[in-house]
């Protein structure tokens, strides 16, 4: 329960889903953990909250200086914001396109980029970037959110070749479908909420959403001093969705 102990996180999109359980969870541990967000009120103690949007890079470099001044340094950083895109390469149009690719990809990477002179500093720097299945499964209505994962998992590789003899470790989990908030909406917005969430559960193999803390453990994996060895890993929470070819349910 200590493994994280004297360790200092950074979170991004850590106000609420994914983000927030994995801030949670590496505090339960020990880490003292910074959340970088649009909206950081109301977050639990004692996490510590920073407003800055990913795709305005001044704000960006000065809320993670201002965490890792508060914190007293960097040694993890959490790339989790990003938002949604549903539809076919017909459905979104220019600046749509250009909006989440801005959050998604570029955003990672201003994170990135303000936070590597603080993780040099650090003899257990890891970097874990939160990607999804649709980076390696092609999914329906998914064709820009897909897009945008692609490209952070393949980020995460050449970022892990890079950093790796700086001894930064870099890399991604890719969830299956995740009970979040985010989810919740989308499936709300359907004409048949009931039913769509039976499909999204039953295109996982173990039949069922992935839930944010399980999303938060393999982060937490992957930061963490004990997967000192382990680099340029993308590592699928996503109840074997990428990997098992099941017959069907009868």
């Amino acid at each position: 329960m200590d493994e994280f102990s004297g360790l200092a996180a950074l979170v991004t999109g850590g106000a609420s889903g994914i983000g927030l359980a994995t801030a949670r969870w590496l505090s339960a541990r020990g880490a003292h953990v910074a959340v970088l967000d649009r909206d950081t009120e109301g977050l639990p103690d004692p996490l510590a909250g920073f407003v800055a949007d990913v795709t305005d890079d001044a704000a960006v470099r000065a809320a993670v200086e201002a965490a890792a001044d508060r914190l007293g340094g960097l040694d993890i950083l959490v790339n989790n914001a990003g938002v949604g895109a549903v539809g076919t390469v017909e459905d979104n149009d220019d600046v749509e396109w250009a909006r989440v690719l801005d959050v998604n990809v570029t955003g990672l990477v201003r994170v990135s980029r303000a936070a590597l002179p603080h993780l040099r500093e650090s003899a257990y720097a890891a970097i874990v970037n939160t990607c999804s299945i649709a980076g390696h499964a092609g999914l329906p209505q998914r064709a820009l959110y897909s897009a945008t994962k692609g490209a952070v998992q393949a980020l995460t590789l050449a970022m892990a070749a890079d950093h790796v003899g700086e001894g930064i470790r870099v890399n991604c989990v890719n969830p299956g479908t995740v009970d979040t908030p985010w989810v919740r909406r989308l499936l709300a917005a359907t004409d048949d909420p009931d039913a769509t969430l039976a499909a999204l559960e039953a295109r996982q193999p173990h039949g069922r959403l992935v839930s944010a803390d399980e999303v938060a453990s393999a982060i937490a994996y992957l930061a963490g001093p004990n997967s000192g060895s382990t680099t340029g890993t993308v590592l699928a929470v996503d109840g074997g969705m990428h990997g098992l070819r099941l017959p069907p349910r009868d």
